[in-house]
């Protein structure tokens, strides 16, 4: 049996067992999840040569996936998702969480949603965890995409609504770092104030239409669990301390990459 196959059908079981074949309350769908993983998994393969670093810390269990967001269209969210369902022993399949705007799309929301991503607000992230899933943050938000070129890899600050919900359902963190995903498109503008007009979360403007195949990296950092006697409702100067430490995390597994960071001209030679 080939690769491609084995890897599929493994996710497709732990969907089955998982799911039951039925949708969840928010609408994934396992045999469009299985399609979409299809589908994906060529562009992850060979397309950017996704590589995943740090896989044996991973245990079969429920995290919240902690990272860096890049490369100015969530293409780094399917990698990632791509790479959770694909390379561990005991598949995860990750739930990230969405801005309202994508989920209001009609064709992307619903295509979104059947293939696992969420609304991202405290209750459903709550419910999620509670319920054993995994879910996939970007705690810079749309800040992490909109940068322009000069600000590459420079991480935005994290918000701490993560730090809440963790606490309030005793999730696992799990920072992890993405490296490639920037030189997608590696000259950007933003057009900020039409945006702005236009109520987008961001409106990037490159020089190239598709993305270049540019080798992607994804790090994975140490499982991050906070203090047992910090509740939710902790003041934001107790919860500073944790958020530093997780950006220090996910910036040193940035510059970690970026020291061995791959280019297109690697992959040509």
């Amino acid at each position: 049996m080939d690769i491609f196959k084995e890897t599929y059908l493994k996710l497709e079981k732990t969907l089955e067992l998982r799911y039951k074949k039925n949708r969840d309350p928010w609408g994934l769908d396992p045999a469009r999840a299985v399609k979409d993983f299809k589908i994906l998994y060529p562009f992850y393969k060979y397309y950017f040569d996704v590589k995943f670093h740090g896989k044996e810390q991973i245990e079969d269990k429920a995290y919240m996936v902690v990272s860096n967001h890049t490369g100015q269209i969530p293409i780094d969210a399917m990698l990632i998702w791509t790479a959770f369902a694909a390379e561990l022993e005991h598949p995860i399949i990750l739930r990230p969480l969405v801005e309202r705007f994508l989920t209001s799309l009609p064709f992307l929301g619903r295509w979104s949603s059947e293939g696992g991503a969420v609304l991202g607000d405290r209750t459903n992230c709550l419910n999620l965890l509670k319920r054993g899933e995994s879910i996939l943050i970007f705690p810079e938000g749309v800040k992490g995409i909109a940068k322009e070129s000069k600000d590459h890899y420079k991480l935005q600050r994290f918000t701490k609504g993560f730090l809440r919900m963790a606490l309030a359902a005793r999730g696992e963190i799990l920072p992890i770092a993405v490296v490639g995903a920037e030189e997608f498109y590696p000259f950007v503008f933003h057009l900020r104030k039409i945006a702005n007009f236009l109520k987008l979360p961001a409106l990037p403007l490159s020089l190239n239409l598709f993305p270049l195949p540019s080798p992607v990296d994804i790090y994975i950092g140490t499982p991050y669990s906070l203090p047992s006697e910090l509740s939710s409702e902790a003041l934001d100067e107790e919860l500073e301390p944790h958020l530093i430490a997780l950006e220090r995390e996910v910036n040193r597994l940035i510059q970690e990459g970026l020291a061995k960071k791959r280019t297109i001209k690697d992959r040509l030679n």
